[in-house]
């Protein structure tokens, strides 16, 4: 059973990465091709087809000689250029002209940079004035990966160096961890559609929309589902439709007023819940739990709270059964250039505007979580530590990236 006592965030989201790792799950994969592969999870290990480079590769333009010949002046053989074929090897008192990412000779241990050379004609020759060292700006046949190697781990979110690498390695078609699929449900009867003009007692359904977007940028397909009025009996099956997918994410129905059914429902559909409150503002009544084995979140339903309260939890799950191997939270420090203060007791996520440069922070002001217009002014979100009252120009805290 979850203590009563509301946890911090830290610990709260710890709990999270624990239960969703343990949950009995076998990951689906599929094949998509390779332009569609960035952000995705790598299902398999990318292996070394050939060595890299496949040949000795010249890193700089100069000139290819045996090291033990200079100082001192070579006749120049030819050149060489990148996409050229092996060369003959060097013989004794040549050098050739090479350019970078050429094949080079054998015999040629070293490459001497164009600038540190004197060029004579008729014969060609190169005067080298200075000693060259064995392997000198020489990339070796291998010496970046072995053919055979793992080049790139399972469980890797594929970003552009990696789809370099497997463009490099002749991966056409990537395998890759099917997106979960995530349930959005919406709750509360003054929920009105988008396309609805709502009455004043009314609002329009931004939550669904703003969860959706956010489980897009975390790896996961949504789902949205119809709006849950504030009854057991729409609440219900509209779980239970939720339930059919691999997480399900509910906003708003989750404090102990006398219309919020979430979590007495979901009870009643076997959930066991690992935490339902946690120390924070905005989102304290957050809760986790796992039905089915699957998880379940139930976030407050001001777009503040909802929007924080994913990013701090929801996410790091999904990012787990999207296969991530290390689901982390994007958290920096920044310098106030206002003094700021706040009440003790919780720690706060608030609207802030983080400069360019990253170095200056100011404090959005806002009239609490269903704030939308001031949600939409912040770059970053500052953490106000429980413990802590005020910061003075300066001061550093810690700013969590707006997802």
């Amino acid at each position: 059973m979850p203590t009563s006592a509301p946890l911090p965030f830290e610990e709260a989201r710890r709990i999270v990465i624990q239960t969703v790792r343990a949950l009995e799950r076998t990951p689906r994969s599929e094949t998509v091709p390779l332009n569609q592969a960035h952000g995705r999870i790598l299902a398999a290990p990318v292996i070394a087809d050939r060595d890299y480079p496949a040949l000795r590769r010249s890193l700089r333009d100069g000139f290819a000689v045996r090291s033990s010949e200079v100082p001192g002046t070579l006749k120049v053989r030819g050149e060489v250029r990148a996409g050229e074929g092996v060369q003959q090897p060097l013989q004794p008192g040549e050098a050739l002209e090479i350019m970078t990412g050429a094949p080079v000779p054998d015999e040629a241990d070293a490459v001497v940079m164009v600038e540190h050379v004197t060029k004579l004609d008729f014969p060609p020759r190169v005067e080298i004035n200075r000693t060259a060292e064995p392997g000198q700006f020489i990339n070796n046949r291998g010496a970046e990966i072995q053919r055979d190697a793992m080049v790139i781990p399972a469980g890797t979110r594929i970003d552009a160096s990696h789809i370099a690498t497997l463009a490099m390695t002749g991966h056409a078609q990537v395998p890759v961890i099917t997106k979960p699929s995530v349930a959005i449900l919406a709750t509360g009867d003054e929920i009105v559609a988008l396309e609805e003009t709502p009455a004043p007692h009314q609002i329009r359904n931004s939550n669904s929309y703003m969860l959706a977007s956010l489980v897009l940028a975390a790896g996961g397909d949504p789902t949205i589902l119809p709006v849950a009025r504030d009854t057991v009996d729409a609440l219900r099956p509209l779980l239970e439709q939720g339930l059919q997918h691999d997480m399900l994410v509910v906003s708003g129905g989750v404090s102990a007023g006398k219309y919020d059914l979430v979590k007495p429902t979901l009870h009643e559909l076997g959930a066991q819940f690992h935490f339902e409150r946690v120390r924070v503002q905005p989102g304290q009544p957050t809760a986790f739990g796992t039905v089915r084995n699957k998880p379940v979140f139930g976030l407050p339903g001001n777009p503040g709270s909802t929007l924080i309260t994913f990013q701090l939890f929801a996410r790091a799950a999904l990012e787990l059964l999207s296969g991530h191997m290390e689901p982390i939270l994007p958290l920096l420090t920044a310098r106030f250039e206002a003094a700021f203060r706040h009440k003790l007791g919780l720690t706060r996520f608030l609207p802030a505007r983080l400069s360019a440069d990253g170095e200056q922070l100011r404090h959005i002001p806002w009239q609490g979580s269903s704030d939308i217009p001031a949600l939409a002014k912040a770059n970053v979100f500052l953490i106000a530590d429980h413990d802590r009252e005020t910061w003075q120009i300066g001061d550093q805290i810690r700013v969590m990236l707006k997802p």
